[in-house]
């Protein structure tokens, strides 16, 4: 979220990143058992989130593989009024060559004043909300275990995650994840995009602020195989200079449907077939 104010003195703020565990105790813990702190049994905790990337990176391909609608709305509030949104729902479909588009099917007048969307924050929407840890991805990331936890009717293994290193430029996720124990998929995330970041103009005597706020996004078995992202929200008070902005946030991911590229292109996971994928068995010829 942008917001460019007026420099006092040429001063500009550095905004400081918040540790993942932090950011994992604020309002995540909802629906959650106490956290059982033990080490897992059968797998190490590397070998865990290991194989969990693995999944993750077929997933993702799969993911590509599917239209769904996608409905953003982003508001904020003076007390417990809401004083502007912005809302816009959009059809995730593909082209021959598999490039994504983006359909926007609703938006009504945006009346957000005290903010504005970035190109950072349409980033976020599309890729670290529905945060996916790929393999490519785990070398990025301080990864550690935190325990076994209840979440729902799901028995999960608990993550913190942290950037190692920031790159100009690049954003990630830091915060927490729950990876169901029996089908090693991320079922839940909550935390952050990072680095937040202020900039200052000399010329036009500005600075201007890219703030994101805290999220919490939960995923459900769509066809049996695959847990897709289906609802995050963001409920946060953004600290700008000058001045603190309650913001809300919720997106919907729904109408998921599988969308084949020709006849024999299909994603799976290694050593399952959906059950639209089966031959039917013929019965054994009679011998004469």
């Amino acid at each position: 979220m942008k917001r460019t104010l007026t420099l006092w003195a040429g001063i500009c703020l550095l905004a400081v990143l918040t540790s993942a565990s932090l950011l994992a105790q604020s309002n995540c813990e909802e629906g959650n058992s106490p956290i059982n702190s033990a080490q897992p049994q059968g797998f190490t905790s590397q070998e865990i989130i290991q194989k969990t990337s693995a999944k993750e990176t077929i997933f993702r391909q799969a993911r590509n593989n599917y239209i769904y609608t996608q409905d953003v709305t982003v508001q904020t509030l003076e007390g417990n009024t809401v004083d502007g949104e912005f809302r816009q729902v959009w059809e995730i479909t593909y082209d021959e060559k598999g490039g994504r588009i983006e359909n926007v099917t609703f938006a009504p007048q945006n009346t957000l004043t005290r903010i504005g969307m970035t190109r950072e924050d349409f980033s976020d929407i599309r890729n670290r909300l529905p945060f996916v840890l790929t393999t490519d991805d785990l070398p990025i990331y301080d990864v550690l275990y935190v325990g076994r936890q209840h979440v729902d009717e799901i028995d999960t293994y608990v993550f913190d995650m942290a950037p190692k290193h920031i790159e100009k430029g690049k954003r990630y996720f830091q915060g927490r994840i729950w990876v169901d124990d029996h089908d090693l998929q991320i079922v839940k995330t909550c935390g952050k995009s990072v680095p937040d970041v202020s900039q200052a103009n000399s010329k036009k005597k500005n600075v201007t602020e890219n703030l994101s706020p805290k999220f919490v996004t939960y995923r459900e078995q769509i066809d049996g195989l695959y847990w897709f992202p289906t609802y995050t929200r963001a409920d946060d008070v953004l600290h700008f200079v000058g001045s603190d902005v309650h913001i809300r946030e919720i997106i919907k991911y729904t109408n998921y449907k599988r969308f084949v590229f020709g006849a024999t292109h299909k994603i799976i996971l290694k050593g399952e077939v959906p059950p639209d994928d089966k031959k039917e068995e013929k019965p054994p010829e009679k011998k004469q």
